[in-house]
């Protein structure tokens, strides 16, 4: 799947802002977040596990954002959230002269190690996507696949992406899509351990609306294109090993709940894969809808 459009910014922004007036008094009797906290905790989630062993599937993901936002050489570009460097990695294919960041120090550790491998001179930086150690209009472009989505605040990243990135210059994003598999999937992680009230949903990023809020006031076109990223592992049985062991998030689900629980998690998530892997056989074959965006920054 790969349907491409360009929001009408000024439009598609005076609508969500009319929506956010007609709920602000909702808004305001909303219980107050305790932002710091939920990053603590979900930064001890991304810490658990290795998530770079599932991380390294998803590079040819960096590679398309790479080219949906014409990297050229010489361009300073920063990753945020970068996880293991898959779209640090695109960016240093192209002779970018790239920065990585991400809040978890061993994902960096093995970015570094990959760059290493690959002969690539890239700046590693523990750094939080709500709060970036640049000053404003430092780089070229900005990006971030699968990484910024799941900040707490979304309000103040976006700001930040928009901070950093110069006057003309693009940020380029990732985004599971609310209806995706992994969006899916952690819907059914909330049934299980219920989201913190007043916490917007990562999949929102992967929704043209909720972008024209996020970026609306400092982009002069946001371009998103719908794409599919494919699971391909032994079985279902192989991705949820994988996943429970590796990727944080299912990690401390599974770890949180008792047996009787686990076994109804593994039944959830095994159903979500029968309905959508279309392998034909007993290996699993599974796409995962994602946004990718390209924002022109305002000059």
């Amino acid at each position: 799947m790969n349907a491409t459009s360009t929001i009408a910014v000024k439009a598609l922004f005076n609508s969500t802002q009319r929506s956010k007036t007609m709920t602000s008094e909702i808004a305001t009797a909303s219980p107050t977040v305790d932002f710091a906290a939920i990053k603590g905790r979900q930064q001890a989630a991304w810490s658990t596990g290795n998530y770079a062993v599932v991380g390294t599937t998803l590079q040819i993901v960096g590679e398309n954002l790479a080219e949906a936002m014409d990297l050229r050489s010489g361009m300073r570009v920063l990753d945020v959230a970068a996880g293991n460097g898959n779209a640090t990695l695109a960016a240093a294919r192209r002779w970018c002269d790239v920065t990585s960041t991400d809040y978890v120090p061993a994902l960096l550790e093995s970015g570094r190690a990959r760059a290493v491998a690959e002969g690539h001179t890239i700046k590693f930086q523990e750094a939080d996507a709500e709060n970036l150690p640049f000053a404003n209009a430092s780089y070229d472009a900005v990006m971030s696949t699968f990484g910024v989505m799941f900040t707490p605040n979304q309000e103040r990243a976006a700001s930040e992406l928009l901070r950093v990135c110069k006057p003309g210059g693009k940020i380029g994003l990732a985004n599971w899509t609310p209806d995706s598999f992994i969006g899916q999937l952690f819907k059914i992680i909330g049934r299980y351990i219920p989201p913190v009230a007043g916490i917007k949903s990562p999949s929102l990023w992967g929704t043209e609306s909720r972008l024209a809020e996020l970026f609306g006031p400092g982009a002069s076109a946001i371009r998103t294109t719908q794409r599919e990223f494919v699971f391909r592992y032994r079985s279902p049985a192989h991705w949820i090993e994988v996943f429970r062991t590796y990727y944080g998030p299912a990690n401390r689900t599974f770890a949180a709940l008792d047996a009787a629980h686990q076994a109804g998690f593994t039944r959830d998530i095994t159903d979500l894969m029968a309905s959508r892997n279309r392998s034909g056989d007993r290996t699993l074959v599974l796409p995962s809808e994602y946004l990718e965006v390209v924002v022109e920054r305002k000059g």
